[in-house]
């Protein structure tokens, strides 16, 4: 099995079919389509991270969604996530467009590469323990590879907390114990990168006011000046003002 560069790693994180489950929720989600993507031909597959194989700033959400990246392919695009995850991007300096609507919409990256801890869509948005732990080498290995330039990784939501900090172990770098414990804003120094926790950009969190659009651009730049990349300053009161 060839993982030795992140594109060869990408085509066989899409061939995977290791979690029966997982396997027979992504494809019977691409054969019956929601109504309102009825025309499209899903991905219905397991999707590879999406962004530079230099990036100095990878970022672990959970799980592709079942009508978004399983439907279009890239990584937390067409959905409601992806649209507050990229618009911050955009925002901050960190990528080329605020929307992410299909994957070949020109959308680019810089310095950032966005990846999953579980590649396939599961069932009510929840892996089991097993299906994470089996998907963990993906992880482990895209980590090996960014390493020379990654400097900082930030980890959205418990879930994603609880997958990235043994494979961090396995990838070759120390993680206090006992590990530490998910919170928004924490910051883990380990060797040479910093880890970041911050809320997922689920619905839930963002409708409810749990993460707001400046909660996530400050962890955004926070994240993104560790690893040395350049962003945008945050906008004025009256820049924001005139471009309503």
């Amino acid at each position: 099995m060839d993982t030795s560069s992140l594109a060869a790693l990408d085509r066989r994180i899409t061939e995977c079919r290791a979690c029966p489950r997982l396997v027979d929720w992504r494809e019977e989600v691409a054969r019956t389509k929601r109504a309102a993507f009825a025309d499209w031909t899903y991905w219905g597959r397991p999707v590879p991270g999406f962004g530079p194989s230099d990036a100095g700033v990878l970022i672990v959400g959970l799980a592709p969604a079942a009508h978004g990246a399983n439907r279009t392919g890239r990584m937390f695009t067409g959905d409601r996530s992806g649209d507050v995850l990229y618009q911050a991007l955009y925002e901050v300096g960190l990528a080329s467009r605020p929307t992410a609507v299909t994957a070949d919409d020109g959308l680019e990256l810089y310095g950032v590469r966005v990846t999953s801890p579980v590649h396939c869509a599961p069932p009510a948005n929840k892996p089991t323990p097993g299906e994470r732990d089996t998907c963990r080498p993906w992880l482990v290995q895209e980590l090996r590879l960014l390493r020379p330039t990654l400097r900082a990784v930030i980890v959205l939501g418990a879930f994603g907390w609880q997958a990235a900090l043994p494979a961090f172990t396995d990838a070759g770098w120390t993680v206090p114990r006992p590990r530490p414990a998910f919170a928004h804003g924490t910051r883990v120094p380990l060797d040479g990168l910093d880890v970041f926790g911050c809320y997922h950009v689920s619905q839930r969190n963002t409708f409810t006011g749990r993460l707001t659009p400046d909660m996530l651009r400050d962890v955004l730049r926070t994240a993104a000046d560790a690893a040395g990349l350049p962003t945008r300053p945050p906008a004025r009161p009256q820049d924001e003002h005139r471009a309503k």
